[in-house]
């Protein structure tokens, strides 16, 4: 379908659910993207200003997330592959029920215990073995650390994105009904990502991944101390400045807003041309159009791709995309159980 004539905003004209969230993600995510251009020239990072370690001075890296040498950030070491899980094992398999839903108290933030029963949010299939392992170990210089940190990230996301696109299409050959389609699951993990980013993934998993997710919490402490510290704005310090804990909520919100579009690509960069996103969000000219070629905006002649990124899930509250896709995937089961109660009837 071409473009549409941009209608006004309305929730009431939502299709579903999912339709509504990202809705109301584009509203919280346009109200912050202006508060955050403002401080472009200092958050916004640069892929080819971004060092490797223990590489020679010079530029070390392309602008473009999809066609960087992620081994040469390792120095060979695939022990800081984003998949690798607590086993050692980079190749985690996506999308397993065999750990059941992560529900309890103990394993969700936020999540309570009464009468007897965890209340709460439940994390999916999808968001259990998430690749962001890299995130745990990265370094960086002070002067170098916004570009530094939007590497790694981007190297996480890819990884996520090529991972995501194998047992996502495993899965579709058993579950051929499945509403999920490759973008919107790639959506789901960019918001994940931008939540760990942003320090409010309320995910924290068995013992030993709560360790593991403390030390990737305080690393991206560190890493952001370090872009709080290279700022060369007095104002822009005094804004970021009051937070006791100096977990840099504000400056981290900051930096994503800034930097998702190039987060966004490296997660769909093996995406195949053919892949699009459930709704109409690119825009141009007062029009709006569907993401078609690997889920990325084009401009208005559908040539050149845009840094418009598709996806608002990443300004929907983490517990409510949850429930969402935990929907989606019931009435998926609950329609399989219904078709074969009716075929098992009429046999009889």
């Amino acid at each position: 379908m071409g473009p549409q004539k941009r209608p006004e905003h309305r929730y009431d004209q939502a299709t579903d659910a999912k339709d509504l969230l990202d809705m109301i993600g584009k509203d919280v995510h346009d109200q912050v993207k202006n508060d955050a251009d403002n401080y472009k020239s200092q958050l916004k990072g640069n892929l080819s200003e971004a060092r490797f370690e223990n590489e020679p001075n010079g530029q070390q890296t392309e602008n473009d997330p999809c066609k960087l040498d992620y081994t040469k950030r390792l120095n060979g070491n695939n022990n800081r592959h984003p998949c690798t899980n607590l086993k050692g094992n980079a190749n985690e398999e996506r999308f397993s029920d065999t750990l059941g839903g992560q529900c309890t108290n103990k394993k969700i933030k936020g999540n309570k215990y009464i009468d007897r029963k965890d209340v709460g949010a439940c994390a999916p299939y999808r968001r259990l073995h998430l690749c962001d392992y890299n995130l745990e170990k990265m370094g960086t210089t002070k002067s170098k650390a916004r570009h530094d940190l939007l590497l790694d990230v981007c190297y996480a996301a890819k990884e996520e994105g090529a991972s995501l696109k194998n047992y996502h299409a495993q899965h579709q050959l058993t579950n051929k009904d499945s509403a999920s389609q490759l973008c919107t699951v790639l959506a789901r993990s960019f918001a994940d990502i931008g939540d760990i980013v942003r320090g409010r993934d309320i995910f924290r998993g068995n013992d030993e991944e709560k360790k593991q997710r403390k030390k990737l919490e305080n690393n991206l402490k560190t890493i952001f101390k370090k872009i709080y510290d290279n700022l060369k704005d007095s104002t822009l310090q005094d804004k970021y400045k009051d937070e006791k804990d100096r977990n840099y909520y504000q400056l981290r919100e900051d930096w994503w807003a800034l930097n998702r579009d190039q987060v966004w690509k490296a997660l769909t960069c093996n995406a195949d041309d053919s892949n699009r996103y459930f709704r109409q969000t690119c825009n141009d000219n007062e029009s709006l159009s569907h993401a078609i070629h690997k889920c990325r905006c084009k401009d208005k002649n559908f040539i050149n791709e845009t840094d418009q990124v598709p996806t608002y899930f990443d300004y929907v509250p983490q517990y409510l995309r949850w429930f969402e896709e935990w929907a989606e995937d019931f009435c998926r089961k609950r329609k399989h159980k219904l078709q074969n109660a009716i075929k098992k009837m009429s046999l009889q």
